[in-house]
């Protein structure tokens, strides 16, 4: 994923997968359960940036064909590195401007992308249109404004040093209400949403630090900070994360989950 809107560009795929493409495995498994699809489908994967989601459609759901889509060709390439997804095809383009024929595709995800597009209505409308009557369309979501990033403490902590903190406008709605809407005016029925919660321990707050620095705006942040300024800003962050007696450190997230089908065609 990388969009203009918010400056936020997901170019490093091996850093993307250790910074949020464990995270978003972790989510992806409970929402393919929960969407509970058929096998032998043809899926679209919408966003798929260095492939960390795709991977888990390939291990749980048996697609007969697999498409991912991504603005970024340098998380493309990490995805084609997967040994999963060798039969996968993989190319670069635009969330608002999907280059398939309609009804191409049984289902769409878009996988912690959505309030990455600059016009998120425009995403789903394109998802609906190229999904085929009765087909899938789905996505889930970090509730940043419910405190459901993997990284709340920091985004916090950099907030109150005044560093501005990228988001594009439609993250800051009540995200489940956000995205229903998003879905309704999409001409989407059957709709249903949840939350989603995972873990993730690290081994200590250096396997944090090191990770959260992988981070595609972490580095940029930071760059505008003076030395003084980052040292006391790890200090704060390491006491707000506290680790259990091994040392380690076990965060939480929330992401919120949408799924609807493209109406079918009149009898």
């Amino acid at each position: 994923m990388s969009v203009s809107v918010n400056q936020i560009r997901f170019i490093d795929g091996a850093g993307y997968e250790r910074f949020m493409g464990q995270w978003s495995q972790l989510v992806g498994d409970i929402f393919l359960d929960w969407l509970a699809p058929p096998g032998s489908q043809r899926w679209l994967d919408v966003g798929c940036g260095n492939g960390a989601f795709t991977e888990r459609l390939v291990a749980r759901c048996a697609p007969a064909a697999l498409t991912g889509i991504d603005p970024s060709e340098e998380q493309l390439a990490y995805a084609r590195l997967r040994p999963a997804l060798q039969a996968a095809a993989f190319c670069r383009g635009d969330a608002m401007a999907l280059p398939f024929a309609d009804n191409a595709f049984d289902a769409a995800v878009m996988p912690l992308v959505i309030f990455f597009v600059p016009e998120p209505a425009r995403g789903v409308a394109e998802m609906a249109r190229v999904v085929g009557p009765s087909g899938l369309v789905a996505a889930y979501a970090w509730d940043m404004v419910g405190g459901g990033f993997p990284y709340r403490e920091w985004r916090e902590e950099l907030q109150s040093l005044g560093a501005a903190i990228p988001m594009h406008p439609s993250a800051e709605a009540p995200q489940m209400e956000a995205l229903l809407d998003l879905w309704r005016d999409a001409g989407l029925s059957g709709l249903e949403a949840r939350e989603i919660t995972v873990e993730r321990t690290f081994d200590d707050f250096d396997d944090y630090w090191a990770t959260l620095l992988l981070g595609p705006s972490v580095s940029d942040r930071l760059a505008t900070l003076q030395p003084a300024a980052i040292a006391g800003l790890r200090e704060r962050l390491k006491q707000r994360l506290p680790p259990d007696s091994s040392g380690r450190i076990t965060r939480s997230a929330r992401a919120i989950a949408i799924k609807g089908v493209v109406p079918a065609l009149p009898a």
